[in-house]
């Protein structure tokens, strides 16, 4: 419910209301493994976009979230991992809508919109105490 709650929130910020996202909550190895076969990183990461071609379905596309290194953050942050979670989701469906954060420009324009986003849902902001790095 959390993750497509969440995912709804962010296609309808994105007027993209009608796109449809499949959430894969999986193991780490798992993760692992979709990252080495399609990034070329042979190591788990907490969230993997991979958007869909063009299609008549309105299919988005897909994430993957590893649920071992989402929960490690999760602690180590001192989040709920329920709003970890949720800021992961939209992250990653915003990927899918096309944005970035490779530039400082896109950074901030892309934390802006999840920052709005996850307020929608009563989730603080996930930057409130990041360091800058």
């Amino acid at each position: 419910m959390l993750a497509r709650g969440s995912a709804l929130a962010a296609l309808d910020a994105e007027d993209a209301g009608h796109e449809g996202v499949t959430i894969l909550l999986t193991d780490d190895e798992s993760v692992r493994a979709l990252n080495a076969q399609f990034r070329q990183q042979d190591k788990p990461t907490n969230v993997l976009s991979f958007p869909a071609p063009r299609n008549p379905e309105f299919h988005l596309g897909d994430l993957a979230l590893a649920y071992g290194v989402c929960a490690r953050e999760a602690a180590e942050q001192g989040k709920p991992l329920a709003h970890h979670l949720q800021h992961l989701v939209v992250h990653g469906v915003l990927h899918l809508c096309g944005h970035d954060h490779m530039g400082d420009d896109e950074a901030e324009a892309m934390e802006g919109l999840e920052r709005a986003v996850l307020a929608s849902l009563g989730v603080p902001d996930p930057y409130a105490d990041a360091q800058p790095g």
